[in-house]
């Protein structure tokens, strides 16, 4: 058995009226995070960790944010295209560890629902997706609350 780690980073800046994508649900909030598709850093950083462990370079190069097809995509959708690609190599997913960090709004209460949606795109059980919140202590962009940052290190093994 081969067994390979992927680590992912995403950050994205947050803005007044935008929608508020995360982990596949939308969570209310007077703001959200600006980017190219829906800009859900929780499924960025699962493409770039599961990409990055199939050495299958990151989320930017099979969807390039100067490419009109993906504006404003659903990102489960690119989610979804990465784990065909993943499979496609050979490769099943063992498990995934995301860390989101965010002053605001709370996460703790949508964890389940992330998990949920995610278990159906991603097509492996809720047990094996670890979601974790935490804030930055009011430093940096994320503590003023200008951004929203994640992190992602996944297991998979062919």
């Amino acid at each position: 058995m081969k067994i390979r780690v992927g680590q992912g980073y995403d950050v994205h800046r947050l803005e007044v009226g935008r929608p508020f994508w995360l982990g596949g649900i939308q969570i209310p909030c007077e703001f959200g995070p600006v980017g190219h598709s829906d800009a859900d850093v929780v499924c960025h950083v699962l493409c770039d960790a599961l990409l990055g462990a199939a050495n299958m370079r990151n989320i930017g190069y099979h969807f390039s944010d100067k490419d009109p097809r993906w504006k404003g995509v659903d990102s489960k959708v690119l989610l979804a295209e990465v784990l065909r690609m993943v499979r496609e190599a050979g490769y099943d997913i063992s498990n995934v560890d995301v860390t989101v960090v965010l002053q605001e709004p709370k996460l703790n209460p949508h964890i389940p629902a992330m998990k949920t949606c995610l278990a159906g795109v991603m097509n492996i059980p809720e047990d094996d997706i670890s979601i974790k919140a935490t804030t930055s202590e009011h430093i940096g962009f994320v503590g003023r609350g200008e951004g929203i940052a994640a992190h992602c290190v996944a297991l998979i093994y062919r």
